[in-house]
């Protein structure tokens, strides 16, 4: 049954990356939670980064919507379901609006996020230096594709409020909604994969309140909310009431400064198969809790190598728990905390869990970076042989390999820009680790195999 979900929304893309685009929408969330709105934010792409700073901005988990990872129908039931009790929903895009999975597609970008959810469309522009070319550029992006519903345009980096007269003089009959000055001292500060982690020390107070001040004396606020309430009604599938699954499993999520980069999709769906989620920190805890499996996602393991490697008590327990043969799952930064050792850039050697033989080796460029399509070629804890899903890479290290042993191996991965496939996914006994994020909404058959190998193998 087709149901209209009317949902007040916008979307901030740009002409690429850095052009300020996670700092707009941070400014107008904030803008428009002190008019009392209720702002959902979603981050367009397989980012995790962005997404941890509107978490914090709204106190509410951001989602990421991914066309290529996801599908259509994953990212409307997503939208929809996460808009829900909100008075606006803010989606930021990922790199230049039409950029994607493919040179020639727009699968995995912004513009075809655009236009599944309809979504007004607003374009950030990095002026400096520029007056009429500014017009060039909003007019190209606008008749790229008169599909996406792009309904302004934002200039920032410019040099005065003369300087955005100019430029708005120079773009009629184009709408511009305002422009942001240059401001160093009130950026957010990046480290080797993209902006640093969110947190109080980070988004400060005094930057939040930046930022909103900002955006209250340079954009036309007024106008922008017009645009988000223009937004069509959805046309989704009304949800079958699921009846509720017993909760008889019980998964261990490592949680805390060096974990976690996770897909919030992958926990909703474990839950609706029946997991109860327990988070713990590889950090701090020095016991596991009592679960029937343990999920390991990515982060950042080499800035924490030396706490994580003196947490012994904690490293013998997760071997204890290898060796009862529970699954373990883990991903990318996960990966490097089952090794044998992690070495960062600095060329110091951190021992680690020890269940996947090879050592994690950081390096000062990036070793992988793109979509991927994983097939596995034998039976794992996520199912049997055969199995298809996406993920992604993002990853500074490389694992260097012991022995490489066939019965290590049991994915074969290719990467979106080539038909060229690499052996990865390293399997001992029950532990699978891999540099793949995945994500399971590009086959939900994984989480209820995942539950179904930790329901087999309880203790």
């Amino acid at each position: 049954m087709i149901q209209e979900i009317k949902i007040p929304r916008i979307l901030i893309s740009g002409t690429g990356s850095g052009t300020g685009k996670t700092t707009l929408t941070i400014a107008l969330t904030k803008s428009l939670q002190a008019k009392g709105l209720k702002v959902s934010v979603f981050k367009c792409g397989p980012d995790y980064l962005d997404p941890g700073y509107h978490s914090f901005v709204t106190g509410k988990t951001c989602q990421n919507l991914d066309g290529w990872l996801m599908g259509k129908e994953s990212v409307l039931s997503s939208f929809v379901s996460a808009s829900q009790g909100s008075d606006i929903a803010i989606i930021e895009g990922v790199m230049g609006l039409f950029d994607g999975h493919s040179p020639n597609s727009e699968a995995g970008s912004t513009a075809e996020i655009a236009k599944w959810l309809e979504a007004p469309t607003l374009i950030l522009i990095d002026a400096s230096g520029m007056a009429a070319t500014f017009s060039a550029i909003a007019s190209g992006i606008k008749n790229y594709d008169l599909q996406v519903p792009i309904q302004g345009f934002i200039a920032n980096f410019i040099g005065s409020k003369n300087h955005l007269s100019i430029i708005e003089a120079a773009s009629i009959p184009l709408t511009i909604l305002g422009g942001f000055p240059k401001s160093n001292d009130y950026s957010f500060p990046e480290r080797h994969l993209g902006l640093r982690t969110a947190g109080p020390d980070i988004l400060t107070e005094e930057k939040l309140s930046y930022w909103r001040n900002l955006s209250e004396e340079w954009l036309d606020l007024n106008k922008i909310l017009k645009i988000a309430n223009s937004a069509p009604p959805l046309l989704v599938e009304k949800p079958i009431e699921a009846q509720a699954k017993q909760k008889d499993c019980k998964i261990g999520v490592a949680y805390d400064e060096a974990f976690h980069f996770y897909y919030e999709e992958n926990f909703k769906k474990l839950k609706e198969e029946g997991a109860e989620l327990v988070f713990f920190s590889p950090l701090k805890d020095t016991k596991l809790p009592e679960v029937d499996g343990l999920y390991f996602g990515g982060g950042y393991p080499e800035l924490f190598a030396d706490p994580l490697s003196k947490n012994k008590y904690l490293i013998q327990e997760i071997r204890n728990f290898a060796n009862s043969e529970r699954p373990i799952y883990a991903e990318c930064g996960g990966l490097m905390y089952l090794s044998s050792e992690i070495q960062t850039v600095e060329e110091k050697n951190f021992p680690m869990v020890g269940l996947i033989p090879g050592k994690a080796v950081m390096g000062p460029k990036l070793k992988s970076l793109g979509y991927v399509e994983v097939h596995t070629e034998k039976r794992t804890i996520l199912g049997e042989a055969g199995i298809r899903f996406r993920g992604h890479q993002f990853r500074y290290s490389d694992l260097i390999i012991e022995n490489e042993d066939e019965s290590l191996f049991s994915y074969h991965i290719r990467k979106r820009k080539s038909e060229q496939t690499i052996r990865e996914g390293y399997t001992v006994s029950n532990v699978l680790a891999s540099y793949v994020h995945a994500h399971w909404a590009s086959n939900p058959e994984i989480p209820k195999n995942f539950i179904a190998s930790c329901r087999r193998f309880k203790v």
